[in-house]
């Protein structure tokens, strides 16, 4: 089975998918089948998909009429702590089996809060209370906003995903980040063998946005690169995680008990028809990575996935040489990068208040 090979080469598969008929259903589609059948050993969210799920069934309806006393926001904290904390319990064998590595599902602070700092971190620890299981994470953006809240969360001893990674020098500041917060909960004396984090490294939109530029130059070098640079890009990131990994200043931290930050490749369904729709996670496998992929993603790699084992390591010098090529062609990943990091808050922004506005409607009808 083609999730055991790539569960048994390191790379976790999670689903990027939630809602109150996932978790009560018992179709193959139900996430009790996914984690009997598919492999799946935890799952992210983020605003669209709880905009999605809420507002696009009749599943929540009866219980946003019977809060109708309380604000939307409030109404959407609840509806969705609630469905997380049903999930975090479904993973509870599977979190106590790894020890704590996965079994994991992760909530997402309020997107609007995404550039301030301490907002954030009170979010976060009030998710953390709300939602009280140990295998919960608290998604962060990796805005700059957001780098001292991941310092200041994992200090106080909550495991967090950081969200909304692009770029390789926003990884780099995210993995100190989170170094200094291991260094601020060992001072505290906190367990550190307890604190668990992911860095969501996000894929497809680098293609998409890439081969745009590509091919508006049309040029015989530019097409070469088409489809090459987010791979290449994720490549790099988990050489960086490498580098890291061995340093002298987490050593002493891992000798302690600590857990590194594992890279997790996020939006990893492919966007262009052109591609392969498992490329994004058969050329993406490598020992201590997670892959939380769309339902229609893990569909595609059980029905058609051809694994190769470990793909990133081998690929390293290659795509040195890609991104090297691309910035040849005039193509300035360190903008395009920035630039997917500004929309996607954006994005999850508006997701966020569509939720609300459609919360509100339901609420006072």
């Amino acid at each position: 089975m083609i999730a055991k090979d790539i569960a048994d080469a390191g790379t976790s598969i999670w689903l990027d998918d939630l809602s109150r008929a996932k978790l009560v259903g018992l179709d193959s589609q139900s996430l009790p089948a996914r984690i009997k059948n598919s492999g799946v050993v935890g799952v992210t969210t983020n605003p669209s998909i709880f905009n999605s799920a809420i507002t696009g069934s009749a599943d929540y309806a009866e219980d946003i009429a019977a809060m109708k006393s309380l604000s939307p926001e409030e109404i959407v904290k609840k509806l969705t702590t609630d469905d997380v904390r049903q999930a975090c319990d479904l993973f509870e064998q599977i979190y106590n089996d790894s020890k704590g590595i996965d079994g994991r599902v992760s909530i997402e602070v309020d997107p609007r809060l995404a550039h301030d700092t301490q907002a954030t971190i009170d979010e976060g620890k009030s998710l953390w209370s709300l939602v009280n299981r140990p295998n919960l994470l608290i998604k962060v953006p990796a805005t700059l906003a957001g780098l001292p809240a991941i310092t200041e969360l994992i200090a106080s001893g909550i495991s967090v995903n950081v969200t909304l990674i692009f770029s390789c020098q926003r990884y780099e500041e995210v993995i100190d980040a989170f170094i200094t917060g291991i260094e601020g909960a060992q001072k505290r004396g906190s367990d550190l063998k307890t604190i668990h984090s992911v860095a969501s490294f996000f894929i497809s939109r680098i293609d998409t946005a890439v081969d745009q530029e590509l091919k508006r130059i049309n040029s015989p070098q530019s097409n070469e690169l088409l489809g090459r640079a987010a791979i290449s890009n994720a490549v790099l990131a988990y050489e960086l995680f490498l580098t890291k990994s061995a340093s002298p200043r987490w050593a002493k931290l891992s000798q302690a008990g600590a857990n590194m930050q594992r890279p997790l490749w996020a939006s990893t369904g492919v966007k262009d028809p052109a591609y392969e729709d498992t490329r994004y996670v058969i050329e993406l496998i490598a020992p201590d990575t997670v892959n939380t992929m769309p339902q229609s993603t893990l569909d595609a790699v059980i029905d058609h996935g051809k694994f190769r084992g470990n793909t990133i390591t081998p690929a390293i010098e290659d795509a040195h040489a890609i991104l090297a090529n691309l910035a040849n062609t005039g193509i300035s990943l360190a903008a395009i990068t920035h630039q997917l990091e500004v929309d996607g808050v954006a994005s999850f922004a508006k997701a966020w208040q569509s939720l609300l506005d459609d919360v509100e409607k339901v609420r006072t009808t």
